[in-house]
């Protein structure tokens, strides 16, 4: 028997780091290791929804009642990361009055709160809505930060004593004797604060237990471990707009299908999702259809939407898993709910169980669960808290409210401030240094980018998952370079431009799929600011070679379809 067993937890997303939490939180020694940065998975790419569970109080109420119970348990100890915006099941007059009736019992079933809206009293707490739309009914769904939370869960795991590696990607699971003992690791950057390693170095890290908690992935640690775990990874595209043109979750009030959803989410609006079986949760296909598509459909419920300007398209994948023998041929038909997958009891190699399945807003329930078997395999009793103890950021509510004139910010940039960072606003932007603002779109100053330097390091799109920094309307174009500044002059020069152009290319990333009308503009825009006006691309001719005429379909009457060819 092990006194203090050392448990290895791969991945970084939310169901990893709340498992670190959970298990520090008890006592045990937790090592996380995580190939990217945290969030770069699934979890990095959701559309911010916190479920109430009405999405699935038709299709599958083991998960809905999943999604309420912990929706409730969210609002308590993560504060400064949910917004409580409430969500609409909207009936269009071709939608049936049967399901929404089915949908309305549902809910009921599953202890969701729910209230029947007539025409008049839906667009009364949301004017956006078409006005051809027939009822409602109103759900206690919120928007969450799936960013703040994850590095939350981070934070309290080294609290209690946990180590979290990044940029580690698990090149091989050790066995010996039939057992899983560890894992080598290879780390990948030698950027943040908390380890330093040099790139492209090895590490085998030794383990009592492994935990695979790397949804989609999950597969693929389980090939290296020589076990078969059935996940059918799901790809779903989302969009992101220029403005949060709701402030309620807008759902269609229909079975199930592509483009149903708006979450309002910070300053924008993110349009959901589409739903397709991939091979690999890294290599698919990012098509321009599915952007178009969301946007027409999502503006049957919203009408605003066809005008509005569109920032940045992303897709992420969902960790779907059915267990052997279903033989289901639609991933829409497979359940939402999460599995335990003990590969010793299941195949006979002891010392690492999965975590399968599930969804970002039952990620605490998913850690508590494989908390409570690993626990079980050292005859360790020791209870779960992470339902009751507050997030760090999340531990004194009032912290949140009645910021408007403080720290010496603009009211609006305070709010946003304080809402960022909950308990832990007077700490970091109290300062006698001038604290002017870098991010005008996310409302983000120096102090927060200096406090998140300080915890990630020169890793700027670390940075910007702890602050929201350059994920607004420019998507970076006006503010990456500031960011970059704050690294000088603790780093030298080349190391300074080398994170400058890693986090433009993230940002670039995202808005390949949506250049047409007023976000081919900004594109342009950006392009001079960097390539020629601060001549990033060090080309002494390109103030000759830009084609501005090119770009003059960037009026707001211009169509999508209309733009010049080309990326």
């Amino acid at each position: 028997m092990v006194d203090s067993p050392e448990v290895l937890v791969i991945g970084g997303g939310s169901t990893g780091c709340g498992i670190a939490r959970d298990l520090a939180m008890r006592g045990l020694g937790v090592t996380l290791v995580e190939k990217g940065n945290l969030t770069n998975g699934t979890t990095g790419r959701m559309h911010g929804l916190l479920h109430s569970g009405g999405r699935y109080a038709v299709s599958d109420q083991a998960s809905a009642k999943e999604c309420i119970e912990e929706n409730r348990v969210l609002r308590d100890i993560a504060s400064h990361c949910v917004e409580m915006t409430d969500g609409l099941f909207v009936q269009r007059p071709e939608d049936s009055d049967e399901y929404f009736e089915e949908k309305l019992q549902g809910c009921r079933e599953c202890d969701i709160p729910v209230t029947v809206l007539s025409a008049e009293e839906a667009r009364t707490k949301e004017p956006a809505l078409a006005g051809d739309v027939e009822r409602a009914i109103s759900v206690p769904d919120g928007a969450i930060d799936p960013f703040r939370l994850c590095v939350a869960n981070a934070v309290s795991a080294e609290q209690h004593g946990a180590r979290i590696e990044t940029h580690a990607e698990v090149t091989d699971v050790l066995l010996e004797d039939g057992a899983v003992v560890g894992c080598e690791v290879r780390h990948d950057s030698g950027s943040g604060k908390r380890v330093h390693r040099t790139p492209g170095t090895t590490e085998e890290i030794r383990a009592d237990y492994v935990v695979n908690a790397t949804g989609a992935w999950a597969g693929q640690i389980g090939e290296l471990a020589g076990v078969d775990i059935e996940v059918r990874p799901s790809k779903g595209a989302m969009v992101i707009m220029n403005v949060r043109q709701v402030d309620t979750v807008i759902n269609r009030c229909r079975p199930k299908g592509d483009a149903d959803i708006i979450v309002p989410h910070e300053t924008t609006a993110i349009l959901g999702t589409t739903d397709e079986e991939v091979d690999d949760p890294e290599e698919y296909p990012e098509e321009r259809w599915e952007v178009d598509m969301m946007i027409e459909e999502l503006s049957k419920l919203v009408p605003i939407l066809r005008e509005s300007r569109t920032i940045r398209s992303f897709w992420g994948v969902r960790p779907l898993y059915e267990p052997p023998g279903t033989g289901t041929t639609d991933p829409t038909d497979i359940t939402r709910d999460f599995f335990l997958l003990d590969h010793e009891e299941r195949d006979g190699l002891a010392g690492m169980t999965s975590i399968v399945g599930g969804k970002f807003t039952t990620y605490r329930m998913m850690a508590e669960r494989i908390a409570d078997h690993v626990c079980e395999q050292f005859g360790i009793t020791a209870d779960c808290r992470t339902a009751d103890e507050p997030l760090p950021g999340s531990e004194d509510f009032e912290v949140l409210q009645d910021h408007m004139e403080a720290f010496g910010l603009r009211s609006p940039i305070g709010r946003r401030s304080t809402q960022r960072l909950g308990s832990r606003a007077e700490e970091v932007l109290t300062t006698d240094d001038p604290n002017p603002v870098v991010c005008e779109c996310e409302a983000v100053t120096r102090a927060e980018i200096q406090d998140a330097i300080d915890q990630s390091g020169t890793d700027l799109n670390a940075v910007r998952i702890r602050t929201r920094a350059s994920m607004g309307n420019c998507q970076g174009g006006l503010c990456c370079h500031r960011m970059a500044n704050e690294l000088h002059p603790e780093h030298e020069e080349p190391t300074v431009r080398t994170a400058l152009d890693e986090l433009y290319q993230e940002r670039w990333k995202g808005q390949r799929h949506a250049l047409w009308g007023e976000q081919l503009s900004q594109a342009m825009l950006n392009h001079v600011l960097h390539g020629t006006t601060m001549n990033r691309d060090r080309d002494p001719a390109r103030h000759e070679t830009v084609n501005f005429d090119a770009f003059d379909a960037g009026a707001p009457d211009s169509g999508r379809r209309e733009e010049p060819d080309g990326d």
